[in-house]
């Protein structure tokens, strides 16, 4: 069985579980195992078209699954997935501050 981590926004629908086992032999797989185990999953995971959806990233062990077959990747009792959602926001001041300086240049007090 793979080992899924679920991400904290998504373990409201694993009922609060951190981590399932899914037997499965592909990402595809797995994730309609996740949805028969736990409703809701699928859709946060794809799209309409059944494709990845843009703002999640699925790695099998190390490697991200675009980087590798997409759903079609083949997965072994071994493997670690782990969802991990795209980290999105700001400063909400109009620029990013990094190391003590917003990217535009201007010094932060």
């Amino acid at each position: 069985m793979a080992i899924v981590f679920i991400p904290s926004p998504l373990r409201r629908l694993t009922g609060g579980n951190a981590r399932v086992d899914v037997p499965a032999a592909t990402l595809a797989e797995l994730i309609d195992r996740l949805e028969a185990l736990h409703p809701g999953m699928r859709s946060y995971l794809l799209d309409e078209s059944g494709a990845l959806r843009t703002y999640v990233n699925i790695f099998v062990n190390t490697a991200e699954a675009r980087t590798l077959a997409e759903l079609r990747t083949p997965l072994t009792e071994d493997d670690e997935v782990s969802i991990l959602p795209a980290m999105a926001g700001g400063t909400g001041s109009g620029g990013m501050v990094v190391g003590g300086v917003k990217r535009d240049g201007a010094e932060t007090a």
